[in-house]
């Protein structure tokens, strides 16, 4: 007899004591069929909880074999919770178990039918049938015998039972009464795949077949003369799913598929229409809607020039095809899953099982209810996708591919006009081409739903009570109630309209530690051991320009402004607060303005872009910080400049009487030149501003695009296109920077920074080589802010250099700050991305909100 064990799931053994289901696994183990750990034997655990092995009661008195079985039942009970916990944990993990114990009752098999059920994996069931005289024999021959009485009292049940196992609900029943002659073949698992030379995995085609052809041929497959489309580096293409319904030639695209599966040139999923086409062919009663019934009309003139016989050929081919196709497909690198292809998603305890619940979520997703159109309303699977491997889908049509929590929507709605994607792996990259024409004809489009709707304004409901933002950099950042509402407070009533609210930059930590010099708190060496200690070698070093952050949301012309936002403007500029930077009239004098020069220089058109987001630096200071400067510095320092000169000038007349107060005399004159250092220090960043071309602006990040964002690119490209920005309109400067390589480099930087502090500078930023930084798969700083000694006084008081104060300082801990900068940053980058990707601004908006609400959390501001 031949047994087809499956690659997970459960193995059930069934028989009284006696009747070789241990012997049977132990000669499998011998024949290194199955491994050892796979099996979970119930006798072993009534060792493992009670240390015996057999309790024997059928010599005994009545009254002592009564406690002697209640003492069995307790240690079976305890035994078999213990049991089932493994062998669940095994199902979760998507693990093969055999369970060696008599379940002879219904019960104890439906607990294990139940179990697998639930955890998505198949169960089948071994029959130990063997005659109850060889039963008892065996039994006398045991170091342990059971007894006569109990064997036939399990036999008895065994034979009662035996006619309802096949009913039960397993994969298979195997009906064993010789294990001479059992042949065991372990099938490996049908949907697990190496990617081998790369893979191209195709959105949703729904019968556009011209479309599909001219993307593989982007690709680089070559029809050959068997007519299949082979690449010539040995790729394979993946669909995942609806290759039929909708479109124009659904029958020539599942045929074409059919071909390439066929010869194992291409893989394909199971979907929805798929799925429906497939009971259809099968002769079920369905309601063909919906795009399906396109294929009723191809199938009659498929007949009408084929004839019935080679319809019905091909009705059988593409039925058992269709049927056939997987839920998912788990495709492996080097032996490692590291991606998913499902049709509709997947949930991560899914990945790698079949049943009927698999195929139902992969094929229509998580849905719940109808909306007023009759359509099923979408849940939102992906957030609770927490697996490192990549999920491939599509099912749900967006304008672009929509990458959301390490999951990838690639289905871009070809047949509604839009474009059909491919999504090469593992090199990650996006191939598309666009449709012909929209052939859907359906009036609820899909794809001009989600324009209208993209700009509705968020369910602030959602956000109240708290939130969490999966980020593709960091991860869940979980933003807590306490601070949400301030942050709601503040978007309500100070920011931008959040249609144009798209980013916020994120606050910068200063160095991790301390300066280990004796007078300096903050050191560019710090700064560059900390990146050197994360395994970065190359970093930028950009001087910092004392002004205050901006961003710049620039438009090409106010009808890219309307497409982008809906808002009838050339563009906006505002704060880290989300607060317009400048009164309305002046903002619009610069963006008019910067529109214009960039205009002249031929910068959209260059490059094919509708807008540009800047991060910079907006000068001078006072134009954002004029109550600070008159309240406190410029207040501060007048009162310290006077108080201080008539003490110094009490002093001298006191110590020209008593030479020993010469000390103190000293210590004034430093406090007094500390007063004048100070006063000097933040007047350098104010003047006067007399129109628009005083005023300055240096943009440091070129975020986006809007066709793609830039956080790939090393910060030496972003410099590069801050001196094509400063080229090319007056309002923007250049910035200078150096890079650090090597030690003569690093004391170049050094000393650059000790030059331009010492003249009251504020000092540099040093970044890592690229955008984004990670050591071993963690986040690290983006930048890192040294400040020079002078003007640190002006942030820690004018005093502070003073032995007593530096040592204190010394000891602040940038932890909490570090952190928050990190968790702002991801942040700003998804905000972008998912802007780029015109996700709807909700989505945006809970990017943005997450980092106001971290901006109102209580941290040393002046760090």
């Amino acid at each position: 007899m031949q047994i087809q064990l499956p690659s997970t799931g459960i193995v059930l053994l069934i028989g009284p004591s006696n009747s070789g289901k241990s012997t049977l696994l132990n000669s499998m183990i011998e024949k290194e069929v199955i491994l050892s750990s796979e099996v979970i034997s119930s006798d072993d655990f009534r060792v493992l909880v009670s240390d015996k092995d057999f309790i024997e009661w059928n010599d005994r008195p009545k009254d002592e074999a009564a406690s002697l079985m209640d003492e069995y039942s307790s240690i079976s009970k305890e035994a078999f919770l213990m049991m089932d916990s493994i062998i669940e944990a095994r199902c979760r993990l998507n693990k093969l178990t055999f369970v060696d114990a008599t379940h002879l009752h219904s019960d104890d098999r439906k607990r294990y039918i139940s179990l697998a059920r639930k955890n998505n994996v198949p169960i089948l069931a071994l029959v130990l049938d063997v005659p109850e005289n060889e039963l008892i024999i065996r039994d006398e021959q045991r170091d342990k015998p059971r007894g006569k009485r109990r064997i036939k009292q399990q036999y008895q049940t065994f034979k009662r039972e035996k006619g309802f196992i096949k009913k039960e609900g397993y994969l298979s029943v195997y009906s064993i009464k010789e294990t001479n002659n059992l042949e065991f073949i372990r099938r490996s698992s049908s949907i697990e795949i190496d990617i081998q030379h790369g893979i191209d995995i195709i959105g949703d085609i729904h019968g556009c077949y011209d479309e599909m052809i001219t993307l593989l041929e982007e690709l680089g497959y070559q029809k050959d003369l068997n007519g299949l489309y082979i690449h010539p580096e040995r790729r394979k293409f993946v669909s995942i799913g609806d290759v039929m319904s909708r479109g124009p030639h659904s029958l020539k695209t599942m045929l074409f598929f059919y071909a390439h599966v066929q010869q194992h040139a291409a893989y394909m999923v199971d979907s929805n229409h798929g799925w429906k086409i497939a009971r259809w062919l099968e002769g079920r009663d369905v309601t063909m809607s919906h795009g399906d019934e396109k294929v009723i009309e191809e199938f009659i003139s498929y007949e009408a020039e084929n004839g019935i016989e080679k319809t019905q050929q091909t009705k059988q081919s593409l039925k058992e095809f269709l049927l056939k196709s997987p839920s998912h497909y788990v495709f492996t690198k080097n032996g490692v899953q590291t991606l998913i292809c499902a049709h509709a998603g997947i949930k991560d305890d899914m990945i790698g099982k079949e049943s009927d619940s698999v195929s139902d979520f992969c094929r229509f997703g998580d849905t719940g209810g109808f909306d007023e159109k009759g359509n099923p309303q979408r849940k939102d699977w992906t957030v609770n996708h927490k697996r490192s491997s990549l999920i491939v889908w599509g099912h749900d049509p967006k304008p672009r591919p929509l990458v959301i929590n390490n999951t990838i929507n690639i289905d871009q709605g070809v047949v509604f006009g839009g474009a059909l994607t491919a999504f090469r792996y593992p090199e990650e990259e996006f191939v598309s081409v666009n449709a012909n024409h929209d052939y859907s004809g359906d009036t609820n489009n899909p794809l001009k739903e989600w324009e209208k709707t993209r700009f509705n304004p968020p369910n602030l409901a959602k956000f109240i009570n708290g939130f969490s933002v999966n980020t593709e950099e960091l991860g869940e950042i979980k933003i807590h109630q306490d601070n949400v509402k301030p942050a709601i407070d503040t978007v309500s009533h100070f920011t931008i309209p959040i249609e144009q609210l798209i980013y916020i930059p994120p606050t910068m930590s200063p160095t991790p530690a301390s300066s280990a010099l004796d007078d300096y708190l903050e050191h560019p060496k710090e700064a560059i051991d900390y990146y050197r200690g994360q395994g970065i070698q190359t970093m930028v070093a950009e001087k910092k320009h004392m002004g205050s952050r901006g961003v710049l949301f620039l438009f090409k012309d106010i009808e890219s402004a309307i497409k982008h936002t809906t808002i009838e403007s050339l563009g906006v500029i505002y704060s880290r607060s989300g607060k317009r930077f400048f009164d309305t009239e002046t903002e619009e004098q610069i963006v008019s303005k910067i529109n214009l020069e960039l205009h002249d220089k031929g910068y959209f058109d260059k490059h094919n872009t509708d807008y540009l987001i800047l991060d910079a630096e907006i000068m001078p200071w006072n134009l954002k910080a004029k109550e600070l400067i008159s309240s406190q510095y410029a207040h501060v320092a007048e009162n310290a400049i006077l108080d201080r000169t008539k003490l110094k000038e009490k002093i001298e007349v006191v110590v020209g009487r008593n030479d020993e107060l010469n000390v103190w005399l000293h210590e004034y004159e430093e406090k007094l030149n500390n007063a004048h250092t100070f006063s000097e220090v933040f007047q350098k960043y104010c003047w006067t501003i007399e129109d628009i071309n005083s005023i300055q602006i240096a943009p440091f990040h070129l975020l986006a695009h809007s066709n793609q964002t830039f956080f790939d690119q090393p910060h030496t490209w972003h410099m590069g296109m801050n001196r094509e920005f400063a080229n090319q309109s007056k309002i923007f400067v250049e910035t200078d920077y150096k890079v650090i390589t090597d030690e003569t480099s690093e004391e170049e930087v050094i000393k650059w920074w000790n030059e331009m502090t010492s003249d009251g500078h504020e000092g540099i930023v040093i970044k890592p080589e690229f955008y984004v930084a990670r050591n071993k798969g963690k986040l690290l700083q983006p930048a890192i802010k040294v400040r020079g000694r002078k003007y640190l006084k002006i942030i820690y008081g004018m005093d502070y250099l003073l032995p007593q104060n530096l040592n204190r300082l010394k000891s602040r801990n940038t932890g909490r700050k570090q952190k928050m900068a990190l968790k702002e940053f991801a942040l700003g980058v998804e905000g972008i991305q998912r802007y780029v990707q015109k996700e709807s601004i909700e989505r945006v908006h809970e990017c943005v909100l997450g980092t106001l609400a971290l901006e109102s959390d209580i941290v040393d501001p002046r760090l």
